[in-house]
This record gives structure tokens, C-alpha cells and sequence, in this order.
């Protein structure tokens, strides 16, 4: 019977570990920088390299310093067109109400983040604020349908901590693809499903879904209103408006 060395046996284990313990590290690094390991990058706030971004990021910030800001329209590009197709329907409905639109085209939850956690929001003193976020984080599958929404919240969740009394309107992600079976669609509507949860208990939160408006017969989206199924053009813009114009008409009383 052959007899085996503790001592030995040790020492071999040990070199193995030695050998094998830096391996094992890499491939812990390895995988802590992918997404084995990732953090919700929708509530992580970032900015954006774009020069675009930093000069209509600084305007908002001049808009803010120098006057009277009553509406907060946040976003990303559909929010941003209210300054191009939607540019009649934003004088008609919101030029009185003294608006400033932080829509910026791209933008994920996280950079709207970013961006609130960096402008002076103590210079200003709003009396609503309308949001609709998210459709770029699935867009871009960075982020979950469920990450998404909890990205919506945290944004919330900053301007109520900033605005006690700001009046929110929160909308359902708008509807993508031209067809309900449409891989993109379908992650918004599951976005969407988050959101009665996640603000059944803000009282100033008012989740609307006007993504009917938007809709013709089997939920298809028209050209006629969405050409490129994602970006709503003039009738799309004055839908929108004429959907939410009721629960501004609550808070601003006109």
C-alpha cells in the first residue's frame, strides 16, 4: 500500500493554488466588466460626450437662470420634436404656461438623471412636469423593460425630492413598431405594465396612457401619424397634446 506525504500532498495544492488563484481573479475581473455583473444602468445617471448635448444641456441651464419656468417637458427625441413637427401645437397648448423642454434626442433614463442632478432646479420653481422616458434603454438593449421602469421612478423620485408640490405626469412609453407583435412594441408595453405599481403610491403622480390615440384598428401605428413608427409627426403632436391637455388644464386651471 502506497503511502502519500501530507506534507507534500500540501505543497502540491498549494502551488496549484498559486498558479490557479490569478486565473481565477481575471476571470472574476473578466466577468465584473461585463454584464454577468452589471448594475441597472438606467438608474446609474451618466452624460453624454456629444457637443450637441453639452450646448443644448448649457441652454437649458441659461433658460433656467433667467426666468419663470412653470412646465417641465422631460424626454428624450419625441420629446425634443415638440421644437420641430410639434412646433404650432407647443405655441398653441404650452407657450402660455411658461414651458421649457428637456427633451434631448438619444437620451436614456440615466442621462436624464444626470441631467437633473446638474442644472440649477433650486432656480426655478415648477408647477408640473410631463415625462416620457425609456423607449432608447430597450432601443438600445442596455437595459430591461423592468430596469427601465425603475429608472422612470428614480426620476420621479428626484423631482419630488426637489418639488414637493410639483404636480407629475407620467405617460406609458409610447408604442414603436407598426405592429402590437412587434419586437420592440412589445418591450414598451412590458415597460408600461411596471408603471401602475411603481406609482400607486405618489399622490402627486398621474400615470396616463393616451397610447390609443396613437393607434387605428388592431393596434396597428399609422405612418400617417408615427412615419417612421417611432416619432410622432404634426397629427402625432397634436394628439399628444390634445390627450394631456385635461390634466394640465387641473393644475394650471386654463
Amino acid at each position: 500500500m502506497k503511502t502519500i506525504n501530507n506534507s507534500t500532498q500540501s505543497t502540491k495544492i498549494f502551488n496549484c493554488f498559486t498558479i490557479l488563484f490569478p486565473l481565477f481573479v481575471a476571470v472574476i475581473l473578466i466577468m465584473a466588466s461585463t454584464d454577468v455583473f452589471a448594475q441597472n444602468r438606467a438608474i446609474e445617471p451618466a452624460a453624454r460626450g456629444d457637443n450637441w448635448w453639452g450646448s443644448r444641456f448649457v441652454a437649458n441651464i441659461v433658460q433656467m437662470e433667467n426666468g419663470k419656468i412653470d412646465l417641465l417637458m422631460i424626454g428624450d427625441s419625441i420629446t425634443h420634436g415638440w421644437e420641430n413637427a410639434g412646433k404650432k401645437t407647443w405655441a398653441a397648448y404650452y407657450a402660455k404656461r411658461n414651458p421649457i423642454n428637456l427633451g434631448f434626442s438619444g437620451d436614456q433614463t440615466q442621462h436624464v438623471l444626470w441631467r437633473l442632478e446638474h442644472m440649477p432646479l433650486n432656480k426655478i420653481n415648477p408647477k408640473a412636469a410631463v415625462i416620457m422616458i425609456g423607449t432608447n434603454n430597450i432601443g438600445s438593449n442596455l437595459s430591461t423593460p423592468k430596469e427601465t421602469a425603475d429608472g422612470i421612478k428614480l426620476i420621479v423620485e428626484k423631482l419630488e425630492k426637489q418639488y414637493p408640490d410639483i404636480k407629475i405626469i407620467v405617460l406609458h412609453v409610447f408604442p414603436r413598431d407598426e405592429k402590437p407583435d412587434g419586437k420592440l412594441r412589445k418591450k414598451v408595453d412590458e415597460i408600461n405594465k411596471f408603471l401602475p405599481e411603481l406609482f400607486k403610491s405618489n399622490k402627486n403622480v398621474k400615470l396616463l396612457d393616451i397610447n390609443k390615440v396613437f393607434l387605428a384598428e388592431n393596434n396597428i401605428l399609422p405612418k400617417a401619424i408615427m412615419p417612421d413608427s417611432l416619432h410622432p409627426n404634426e397629427a402625432g403632436y397634436k394628439l399628444w397634446a390634445e390627450a394631456i391637455e385635461p390634466a394640465l388644464v387641473e393644475i394650471f386651471g386654463k
